[in-house]
């Protein structure tokens, strides 16, 4: 594996005052809005379903989200140590990031424990090609010096946590058991701040770059779709290349059981809009994100 060139600390003359107010206030709302999982949720009004099928449904469905959410544990404090190593960088994003990461542990940990309480938790993918897709590098490249840090915010920080907010609200909105509805209102909450993040910086951003800059960033969000996206990374039914129909089947029947969860066309739709909303706010800016094809749900 080649070295990942790492930015040399330059800490002097250290800025730390409030230079992007909007961001600064996403860092006091989660301040405000600290909670702790074993006391703030109730877990003894939890209804399980009687069926068996339903409960081994919802186990893979909400066990398949605690390996998702396990990314931010190593991707933020990655993100993190790259904001405080570029000189100049603005000290909202830190402070954010700082309070970001106990959020996705918090979240981690509600889903781990729901997983457990619906008959376990389900600690690897039964077909190991979904592993693939599943290990991300996201902590190496939010390290990686050749990379732009700019870039590396578009894409994850506005892009897939703006289509992971909009997933989280649907998946809210088929709550109707008692502790998966007030576990994911708790996660919305929070994906809001994290999504508003991505799309406030790439904002304060954009006036600074040139169109050579703005194609770069365009490129990147456009390979995310089609090689992490598309490979079904957070909407298993994407996927052309490895069979979806466990999880298809596990997210349908947990969604009609009021579990948390939607049906693959529901999740289809909500990623069809979602990347055609960010096209219309990038387009504001000056960023041409292009018409992407796949091959089951055609241009997105």
């Amino acid at each position: 594996m080649q070295a990942t060139p790492i930015i040399v600390e330059r800490r002097f003359p250290l800025e730390l005052k409030r230079s992007i107010v909007s961001i600064r206030d996403l860092y006091e709302s989660a301040k405000a809005s600290r909670w702790t999982p074993a006391r703030d949720i109730a877990w003894d009004r939890f209804n399980a379903p009687a069926s068996e099928a339903a409960r081994h449904a919802a186990r893979l469905v909400w066990s398949r989200r605690a390996w998702l959410e396990y990314t931010g544990l190593a991707e933020t404090p990655a993100l993190l140590i790259r904001f405080c190593l570029e000189l100049d960088r603005e000290s909202d994003p830190k402070y954010f990031l700082a309070v970001r990461n106990t959020e996705e542990a918090w979240h981690l940990e509600c889903f781990h424990r729901y997983a457990q309480a619906l008959g376990g938790y389900i600690n690897a993918p039964s077909d190991k090609r979904w592993e693939a897709v599943l290990n991300r590098t996201l902590y190496r490249d939010a390290l990686d010096a050749s990379q732009s840090l700019d870039g590396y915010v578009a894409v994850h920080c506005a892009i897939e946590d703006g289509i992971e907010l909009a997933l989280y609200k649907l998946y809210a909105g088929n709550a109707r058991e008692p502790v998966a509805a007030q576990i994911l209102a708790k996660a919305v909450a929070a994906k809001e701040r994290h999504a508003s993040f991505g799309w406030l910086y790439l904002e304060e951003r954009a006036a600074r770059m040139d169109d050579a800059a703005k194609a770069a960033i365009v490129s990147r969000i456009e390979s995310w779709l089609k090689h992490v996206a598309f490979a079904g990374y957070q909407i298993p039914s994407l996927s052309t290349e490895i069979d979806a129909g466990e999880y298809d089947a596990a997210a349908t029947l947990a969604a009609e059981a009021g579990l948390g969860a939607a049906t693959p066309a529901q999740e289809q739709q909500t990623f069809r809009q979602c990347v055609a909303d960010a096209r219309s706010r990038l387009a504001r800016w000056g960023f041409a994100l292009p018409v992407v094809g796949h091959p089951v749900i055609g241009q997105v």
